[in-house]
């Protein structure tokens, strides 16, 4: 893979990488560095690096005349997974996640938490009907018992720090800030993914993109 950031850009995010270790081995977890920021011009976006400093992920999002969905790419730009928010028979704030660019049988589905007194609990993913084959979508949106939920997200990630746990409680990906390497401090819109190999890359990546969505700043990838 080549690297394609900007040269200023790439010494800072270099210099804090963790270059002497794959990006993944089998038993270990792989630590990216996310830019929200789009490598192309008039575009919202994410670019993500792995320890070496090579792309693995993209955004690419048009400011203008998006069609209502992200797609998460890889490096060469092919679709990996297409995020959409679900808005028909929805009482909450739901998103989907798609295998490539497909628009039906979503893998994945992402509620936001509208329990004001557990603010520490942000999100819940369930399996979709393309990873189940049989669950309803509605009433994956719709039930509280929790029995369809395989994560459950917990921080803040107004301050860049929240969790993945899954089922049995285990931390499957992590969301933590960038530390700063000498004079240099890295902001909110540079930090790490950390991805357990329990959890496949590109979901802990849109799980990203969603939590962006809901709790973000008012500069969306796409509108409401």
């Amino acid at each position: 893979m080549t690297r394609v950031y900007p040269s200023n850009v790439a010494e800072r995010l270099e210099t804090t990488t963790t270059s002497s270790s794959p990006a993944r081995s089998n038993d270990s977890a792989a630590i990216l560095t996310v830019w929200k920021k789009s490598l192309l011009f008039n575009c919202n976006g994410f670019t993500v690096f792995d320890g070496k400093g090579n792309l693995v992920f993209r955004v690419d999002n048009y400011v203008a005349g998006n069609k209502g969905e992200i797609v998460l790419m890889d490096a060469t730009g092919k679709p990996m997974l297409t995020i959409r928010r679900k808005i028909r028979l929805s009482l909450g704030d739901n998103w989907l996640v798609y295998d490539g660019e497909s628009a039906v049988n979503p893998l994945f589905l992402a509620r936001k938490n509208v329990n004001i007194l557990n603010t520490r609990y942000l999100a819940s993913v369930s399996l979709g009907t393309g990873g189940s084959g049989s669950s309803s979508l509605s009433s994956l949106s719709s039930s509280g018992d929790g029995k369809n939920v395989l994560y459950e997200i917990e921080g803040c990630f107004a301050q860049r720090c929240c969790v993945v746990l899954d089922k049995k409680r285990r931390r499957v990906a992590e969301i933590k800030p960038k530390e700063p390497v000498g004079e240099v401090a890295f902001g909110l819109d540079v930090f790490r993914l950390i991805v357990q190999p329990e959890i496949d890359a590109p979901l802990a990546m849109a799980l990203v993109i969603i939590l962006d969505q809901m709790f973000g700043s008012s500069r969306r990838l796409m509108s409401k």
